[in-house]
């Protein structure tokens, strides 16, 4: 097979620069090897889960097209499914963003909030009434919402978005992801798909969550997130879940999962054959799966040290040494109560990443914040990390 070529080339490679294929190195490879399958395994139901998604949007577009809901852009595969790692082995749930465009006669207003706000992620979508004189007098086919009395567009169009999914005059979140999950249900019947998976709509009050089970009884868990871009950048306001108890449904916190899948499809093109940095994410997440450190501190920590370390160093004969390097860097990260966010004012950001202007002049996030304001949580972080 193409992977055991692969392998043998490595080895021979290994080899000619003088290794001992008898040393300590060995225990490396042996792990890697057995993560293989399962990186592999990630990339082709990812595939899968963006087809299905894709037809499921394709459906939605058709009997949308001549709506004032909505519009959906192609899905964007997000998180650490569609980044080629993942902190379980079973019950992988395959995230994808789908972009939201107003419709016409509507605007998409962001208000982002105050520097302060950003960090803390409260912002929201604002829906604007747009004149459509000139569209209703060349075209014909809608009313202007703006400049037309309210009986005759109650008579003879549907209602604007603001009276069928908004909360005042913002993008309910609630309310889309209700909208869509209903929409999903009747609409799978017309999916190409539907003729192989049996499909349950599960319970999420900010996506829409599907469970899809074939013939053999495998399952694919599938989440399907709501964006709104920021300008032509990689950062969304989206309808992901926040880590506070109550988010209001108006509240679309900002989002870096674009910006951060781009980042590693960039380093999978700069990383040498075979490269180890997902098999050590793998890895590692799967260690502190029960622990108090999130998957998300450890996914930064990896992206600081592809940007700031010889990329050649990441060869699966450098398994074990790239994950010392992790531990050295989250042990630094913790005694000194700093893991800086990795998109703000980060000069090390790969070009090809889009970044709003003022993220990219921001003064560093701490994603430590808090073990830096509570002595206690962080003597207990520390001891935590040690028994690891």
């Amino acid at each position: 097979s193409s992977t055991e070529q692969e392998e043998e080339e490595e080895q021979e490679e290994e080899e000619r620069e003088g290794e001992d294929p008898d040393d300590e190195r060995d225990l490396g490879r042996i792990f890697a090897k057995r993560i293989q399958w399962l990186v592999q395994n990630l990339a082709s139901r990812s595939q899968v889960v963006e087809e299905l998604v894709g037809d499921l949007l394709r459906v939605f577009k058709m009997l949308l097209s001549d709506s004032f809901f909505p519009v959906f852009k192609p899905a964007i595969g997000v998180g650490s499914a569609f980044e080629g790692w993942s902190p379980h082995e079973d019950d992988v749930v395959y995230c994808l963003l789908v972009p939201l465009k107003p419709p016409h006669g509507h605007a998409f207003h962001l208000e982002l909030g105050t520097a302060e706000k950003i960090q803390v992620k409260d912002s929201c979508v604002r829906v604007v009434l747009e004149c459509t004189c000139t569209r209703e007098q060349l075209v014909g086919d809608m009313l202007c919402f703006v400049h037309n009395p309210e009986e005759e567009l109650r008579r003879s169009q549907d209602p604007s978005l603001l009276d069928t999914l908004c909360t005042g005059s913002y993008l309910d979140v609630e309310k889309t992801a209700l909208w869509f999950q209903n929409f999903v249900k009747s609409a799978w019947v017309v999916v190409p798909q539907s003729r192989h998976y049996n499909m349950e709509v599960l319970p999420s009050s900010r996506s829409c969550k599907l469970q899809l089970t074939n013939a053999s009884r495998r399952t694919l868990l599938v989440e399907m997130m709501f964006g709104v871009q920021q300008g032509d950048s990689d950062i969304f306001l989206s309808s992901e879940n926040t880590e506070a108890i109550f988010t209001p449904s108006t509240t679309w916190p900002e989002s870096y999962a674009v910006a951060e899948v781009k980042f590693f499809r960039h380093m999978a093109r700069q990383v040498p054959h075979n490269s180890v940095h997902l098999k050590c994410l793998q890895l590692y997440a799967h260690i502190l799966v029960g622990t108090g450190f999130s998957t998300y501190a450890l996914k930064t920590a990896v992206m600081h040290l592809l940007t700031t370390t010889p990329l050649s160093g990441w060869r699966r004969r450098d398994f074990l040494l790239r994950l010392e390097d992790i531990t050295q860097y989250l042990r630094c990260c913790l005694e000194e109560k700093r893991l800086n966010h990795f998109f703000f004012g980060n000069e090390n950001v790969p070009e090809e990443i889009i970044l709003p202007p003022a993220l990219q002049t921001s003064e560093p996030f701490n994603l430590f914040q808090h073990l830096a304001q509570d002595p206690d949580t962080h003597a207990e972080a520390l001891r935590e990390f040690d028994e690891l």
